[in-house]
């Protein structure tokens, strides 16, 4: 018999999963063509060309001993290198190979953190609307997530509600920003008032509270938006990065994490971090990606596909009737359903063979989230039915 936890998981698994495996479904029923899947944030834009040339140029080059062999827990120290000196050109920060650890994903980058911050009952803070996979990665710690309630005016963060929530148990609060699933930019104001409020609280508890950025979507921005660097505004400030979105390699589970120096306890944090991912099974991320993307760290996907999308679905919904903010960044746009209920909503457009994905997935009902990260002409044919489907909402009221 399954553990308990993992009983709860079970019944509690992925909507957002469990809608992709619904599009597969429809499509062998109705055809491909005819299913309008925007359940799943998938990069659909082929990785750039500079990958495949780097791949065959490692495997023709690089000892196979020394390629598929182990390494450091921390990851090869001349990818490292690279990409410290990539982000203190890019940033103007001063990091070395010492403050890069390779992970599996920004995913594996998290739980090695959160298995080396928390104890059981410690508290991790994020803000609504936010990634439903990161209550489970607390969870495995024994952690607990504490969720801000979401500012539904533009979707930056309640800092008035953050500072209400902050208690001694807090070991850190945990950011998303480009944010999934409002493609919403946390603004330079926001962070500076956020930075200012953790070392506020930090003196009055007495205690380290890291502010942990999670950026899988840094790349993906339209309109040159800045996205500021959290570790130039807050000290305690640690970054969990993947190349799944910039590069479209979401498969090759690629990534790592920043550790500052000036972060709190850095000489434990980062022996911590290799010993968490090793324990944790990773051992080490994966050897031959770390060696492409070294030799990518300037090249990412062409975002004019992605920004086609947002243009036509955004300004196509919004002629409807839809109400939305315009996404900055990342490929999702977060609609406020017609219908008070997201769920249900949600089921009427699935009888339209349209798959989205509920807000109450990521703590804010009323809304839901829809991944444009999609065949240009999968939104045009699905157009019409998101125009039906407003209108049959409104005459339900």
């Amino acid at each position: 018999m399954i553990s308990e936890v993992m009983a709860q998981q079970v019944k509690n698994s992925s909507i957002i999963r469990a809608m992709f495996e619904e599009g597969k479904r429809l499509a062998t029923l109705y055809g491909p063509e005819n299913v309008y899947d925007f359940s799943l944030g998938n990069p659909n834009l082929e990785p750039p060309v500079e990958i495949k040339e780097a791949i065959l140029q490692v495997l023709n080059e690089e000892s196979p001993m020394q390629l598929h062999g182990y390494m450091n827990n921390s990851g090869f120290e001349e990818v490292r290198e690279k990409i410290a000196q990539s982000l203190n050109e890019r940033f103007g920060t001063e990091f070395g190979s010492e403050n890069i650890l390779m992970t599996v994903g920004a995913a594996g980058g998290l739980n090695v953190i959160f298995k080396v911050l928390l104890n059981p009952e410690d508290e991790v803070i994020t803000f609504a609307p936010f990634f439903g996979e990161y209550r489970n990665y607390v969870q495995n710690y024994q952690g607990k997530l504490i969720v801000i309630s979401p500012n539904t005016v533009d979707f930056q963060p309640n800092l008035k509600e953050l500072a209400e929530k902050i208690t001694p148990r807090t070991k850190a609060v945990l950011l998303n920003s480009p944010n999934n699933p409002t493609g919403v930019i946390y603004s330079r104001e926001t962070i500076i008032a956020l930075a200012d409020l953790l070392w506020a609280k930090q003196q009055e508890y007495g205690t380290d509270i890291y502010l942990i950025s999670d950026e899988p979507y840094r790349e993906l921005v339209y309109e040159q938006k800045e996205v500021p660097y959290l570790t130039k505004y807050y000290a305690n400030t640690l970054v969990a990065y993947s190349f799944s979105k910039s590069l479209s390699l979401p498969g090759e589970r690629i990534g790592y994490l920043v550790i500052p120096k000036e972060a709190a306890d850095y000489e434990n944090l980062i022996a911590a971090a290799n010993i968490a991912n090793r324990i944790l099974g990773f051992v080490n991320a994966p050897s031959l990606f770390q060696k492409v993307i070294a030799k990518c760290l300037q090249v990412k996907v062409d975002l004019e596909a992605y920004n086609r999308n947002r243009e036509l679905l955004y300004n196509s919904l919004v002629s409807y009737g839809y109400s939305c903010i315009k996404p900055e960044g990342a490929f999702y746009l977060f609609i406020k359903t017609p219908l008070d209920n997201d769920l249900e909503f949600c089921e009427l457009a699935k009888k339209k063979n349209i798959l989205i994905v509920p807000g109450t997935s990521f703590g804010c009902p009323g809304y839901a989230r829809i991944a444009y990260c999609v065949a240009h002409e999968t939104i045009v044919r699905a157009l019409p039915g998101f125009k039906s489907l407003f209108e049959e909402c409104k005459s339900m009221k």
